[in-house]
């Protein structure tokens, strides 16, 4: 009797799933919305674990939600379907892939009020991974937009020149010191030494010395928000495409020991600042302006907590770090098999160097959208970068593709450049995935992104001081052993578009 009332049970569960399944693969079919063949467990999602999906922006058929990943899936997409949106599946619930940059800005912007929170989410077991701008919705997320704004303005920029120059120093001595080893520098680590230095201390006051001996405890922080495993894999996996499923098995987004170290250093700062209680007059850097929230909102009888402080910490330290980093490899990677670029028609006498005018004009542009209307999500997935500089200057690499860099020219205006090098290990350039930058009129706001302008103009800063460093004291040739940067290969289990394997230069001292 238990056999057949078993066999029955498994037999109608059997007929539900196929009829369930029916209505799920005709979804996008029965719209005229082009697709992928779905798979009956995974949807669209069979890539998991194999490779490192890109940044989308992921609509459910009622409610918009966007999930950021970096990577090469959303590439294929886009190839195979000349379409501005294609049908997909996470798991068996219905998304949007948005090809079409026009459709995404209407989305992100000048509907963005309709489309506002996101899908993804780290759960109430992970509260670092759940509150951080990145994962947290509103009303907190324009809250806490609204208050570490403060932080990247023209005059707060300018005052970093001093430890920009600094640690760029750094960065050449290392160079230097190490070209006498037989082992060549590996460009990725070089570089995320370098980044990580300037954000420890920008953001966290914390002196860190990663770029001089190449190690120190941010640094170690950092190594491990890098590393991917399964587990991190199923992590990120559940938390952007199955977030029910987060506290169920109580993932996290950033490493449980990390943040634990992190929570000390925290801790140990504000603590040497006075506490909580000492009043903040001037936001410094990011600690400044976490311990200014938590004032202001005591005052207005709201509580903060210490894990939505420590969760904006995280987050900017990583994005800020790796992002950077990996912008910067590739750059100095292209410019090695680009020597034309570094001496004949663009030589060290005319190369741009930040001053203390840099971003003026950049923040009256983005202050007047400010408040405007605030649009989510990543920008433009083009990659077009706006930078400031006093003329443009334009050739031909070496293989063949369009160059753009800045010079000391005649002109007065703006320097426009757009690279294309770091994209899917094809030698596209530094730019793409960055998004389109400086907001379009008054109706568009900030950046046309979620929480992207800000961070995204400190990180300029960042790779131009530290690019015009190294080349100002270096020549920077390709390896005999090395591969092009059309034969690049981006990582198939990382965040962002990092090499797959150990990318070397070689520096030849200009003077």
């Amino acid at each position: 009797m238990i056999t057949v009332i078993s066999c029955v049970v498994i037999l109608f569960l059997f007929i539900w799933f196929l009829l369930k399944w029916r209505n799920v693969k005709k979804f996008w079919s029965e719209r005229g919305v082009p697709h992928y063949t779905p798979h009956p467990i995974l949807g669209s999602l069979t890539f998991l674990q194999r490779q490192n999906p890109v940044r989308f922006f992921f609509i459910r058929y009622v409610v918009y939600n966007e999930v950021s990943f970096q990577a090469v899936w959303m590439r294929q997409v886009y190839n195979e379907f000349k379409s501005p949106y294609v049908g997909m599946w996470a798991f068996w619930r219905p998304g949007l892939v948005i090809n079409c940059p026009e459709l995404a800005r209407k989305v992100l912007v000048k509907d963005h009020e309709v489309f506002k929170n996101r899908f993804l989410s780290s759960g109430k077991t992970d509260p670092i991974g759940g509150l951080n701008l990145f994962t947290v919705n509103d009303p907190t997320w324009s809250f806490l937009r609204r208050r570490l704004t403060v932080l990247f303005t023209a005059a707060r920029l300018r005052s970093l020149n001093s430890l920009l120059s600094a640690k760029s120093n750094d960065l050449v001595k290392r160079i230097r010191e190490d070209m006498a080893n037989e082992d060549p520098l590996n460009l990725r680590v070089l570089c995320s030494d370098f980044t990580t230095d300037v954000i420890g201390e920008a953001a966290f006051g914390l002196t860190s010395e990663s770029v001089r001996t190449g190690d120190s405890l941010m640094r170690q922080i950092t190594k491990e928000f890098v590393k991917f495993n399964l587990h991190r894999g199923l992590c990120w996996s559940s938390i952007f495409f199955f977030p029910e499923m987060v506290d169920v098995f109580r993932f996290s987004l950033f490493p449980k020991d990390s943040v634990e170290v992190l929570r000390h250093i925290f801790r140990t700062i504000i603590d040497q600042r006075g506490g909580y209680e000492k009043e903040v007059k001037e936001c410094r850097d990011l600690l400044d302006a976490l311990l200014k929230i938590k004032q202001e909102a005591e005052e207005d009888n709201e509580e903060i907590s210490e894990d939505l402080l420590l969760a904006q910490a995280a987050i900017f330290l990583l994005g800020g770090f790796d992002t950077s980093g990996v912008t910067l490899t590739w750059t100095l990677y292209e410019l090695a098999w680009n020597p034309l670029c570094q001496t004949e028609t663009n030589p060290p006498s005319q190369l741009y160097i930040p001053d203390d005018d840099d971003d003026d004009d950049e923040d009256e542009r983005k202050d007047e959208g400010e408040g405007e209307g605030e649009g989510e999500g990543e920008g433009e997935v083009e990659g077009e970068v706006e930078v400031e500089g006093e003329g443009e200057g334009e050739g031909e690499g070496q293989n063949g593709r369009r160059e753009k860099w800045l010079r000391r020219g005649e002109g007065d205006g703006q320097g426009e450049g757009q690279g294309e090098g770091e994209g899917d290990g094809q030698g596209e350039g530094q730019g793409e995935g960055h998004g389109e930058g400086q907001g379009e009129g008054q109706g568009e706001g900030q950046d046309e992104g979620h929480g992207e302008g800000e961070g995204k103009r400190f990180g300029y800063q960042t790779v131009r001081c530290g690019l015009a460093s190294v080349i100002l004291n270096y020549e920077i040739r390709a390896l005999p052993n090395m591969p092009k940067p059309n034969e690049c290969h981006i990582e198939k289990h990382g965040l962002f578009l990092g090499p797959d394997k150990k990318l070397s230069v070689e520096f030849r001292p200009r003077y």
